[in-house]
């Protein structure tokens, strides 16, 4: 929920995910296929609010960062987890016209990516005003979650990314999910893989590989 990246391949495109989280929290239950308002989705599950970070059905993946363009201050109270929020659009049959419908007020600022039908969005609410913006499927993207990462970091990610993509003709799951295990040497706290204080850290990484005959999720437990 705190770095993704959408590569498109020559075959389709590949959705990956890194989960940053507090080493305290209870662990995610591994994905399964749950059926939800009649719709069959896949995600890993956060046993403590019930929802998810990342989901997919048989058409769409849905992928949520924490925050929205720039940092915000935390309330002591908001009224449902962003992650139930992810299966509401991941169970919808038009998620773009339920964003568009959806009241969030007294929800936490968040950032979800839409990879749906073929065609790619960036849904963001901040706390004033939702907003969408698409994105073109043929080119190659990454986000880092505003909470964690300031505006200087996420620019520093880019260059990383940037540097990958043109140093390996072969980008296929695995030199993504490298790249997405990233540490950078002198600071810890800012690479692809983190670890601050040994109270937060990334604690899984979640891939979407997407073809034209189906999506297959994968699931990397950094904390086994």
């Amino acid at each position: 929920m705190c770095t993704v990246t959408f590569i498109p391949t020559s075959n389709g495109f590949i959705i990956t995910s890194n989960r940053d989280e507090r080493v305290a929290r209870e662990r995610a239950i591994t994905p399964m296929e749950y059926e939800i308002d009649g719709c069959k989705i896949t995600f890993p599950k956060d046993p403590q609010a019930g929802g998810t970070w990342i989901a997919n059905t048989d058409n769409k993946v849905i992928v949520l960062l924490n925050g929205a363009a720039e940092k915000h201050e935390i309330k002591p109270y908001y009224l449902k987890s962003r992650g139930l929020i992810v299966l509401e659009l991941a169970s919808s049959s038009h998620s773009l016209n339920l964003w568009d419908a959806m009241d969030l007020e007294a929800i936490e600022p968040f950032t979800i990516i839409l990879w749906e039908n073929n065609k790619l969005h960036q849904l963001q609410w901040n706390e004033i005003e939702k907003s969408k913006v698409e994105f073109a499927i043929n080119s190659h993207h990454i986000w880092s979650s505003s909470t964690l990462y300031p505006k200087e970091i996420r620019a520093k990610r880019e260059n990383w990314f940037t540097h990958f993509l043109a140093n390996n003709q072969k980008l296929d799951e695995e030199a993504i999910l490298n790249f997405h295990q990233l540490k950078e040497k002198t600071n810890s706290e800012y690479g692809l893989q983190i670890e601050r204080n040994n109270e937060l850290k990334t604690v899984s990484i979640t891939q979407c590989l997407i073809t034209s005959e189906s999506i297959k999720m994968s699931y990397l437990d950094l904390m086994e």
